[in-house]
């Protein structure tokens, strides 16, 4: 299947997925899995995106983070540059601002910049289990980003976004993550 059918039946089938009590469910149980790994524990520093409504939710698991008493970053597209990613300190105090996305990012262009993360929390639309491959957005942000720094990577992934094997074409760019995290298993 093409990339771009795919992913537009993605979004549809996770917006539908996002209506049911299935994906609160889901969502608590993979933010429980993450946090009890040693990626959690034996990381100070995690890039993260503020999750879209389809999206496994991000916010409690910032919340989490914060409290661990870890330094948490959130991705900002790099747009008018190399269509990569910066990662912008978060706390507390930090305003954000709706990107062109629809994505929230931190909007003080003076924030913090971490590009050197322990861990990178790499959201996307569908994995394969097998290979660890993602389908992202399509813009190749991700890919860039992690081909450049390299960070330990893991994914949060709900049922709809579960494949045995890619059934998208596998680019040479595509950077497969390292860890996995479902709501049966830890790939």
């Amino acid at each position: 299947m093409k990339k771009a059918e795919l992913r537009k039946e993605q979004i549809n089938k996770l917006k539908e997925f996002a209506n049911t009590k299935e994906k609160e469910t889901e969502d608590s149980i993979l933010l429980e899995k993450l946090m009890e790994t040693d990626l959690i524990k034996n990381s100070q520093t995690i890039g993260v995106t503020a999750s879209l409504p389809f999206e496994v939710d991000t916010s409690e698991l910032i919340a989490r983070l914060w409290e661990a008493g870890k330094k948490v970053y959130l991705a900002k597209a790099r747009a008018d540059q190399d269509h990569t990613l910066d990662f912008l300190r978060y706390t507390y105090m930090s305003k954000l601002v709706k990107s062109k996305f629809g994505v929230e990012e931190i909007a003080d262009g003076d924030a913090e910049v971490n590009n050197e993360l322990d861990l990178v929390i790499v959201p996307g639309l569908a994995f394969a289990l097998d290979s660890h491959v993602r389908l992202g957005f399509g813009g190749g942000y991700y890919d860039r980003f992690l081909a450049k720094y390299n960070p330990k990577t893991v994914s949060l992934v709900s049922s709809p976004m579960q494949f045995a094997s890619s059934e998208w074409p596998v680019e040479k760019t595509d950077i497969p993550i390292q860890t996995i995290v479902t709501t049966d298993k830890i790939y």
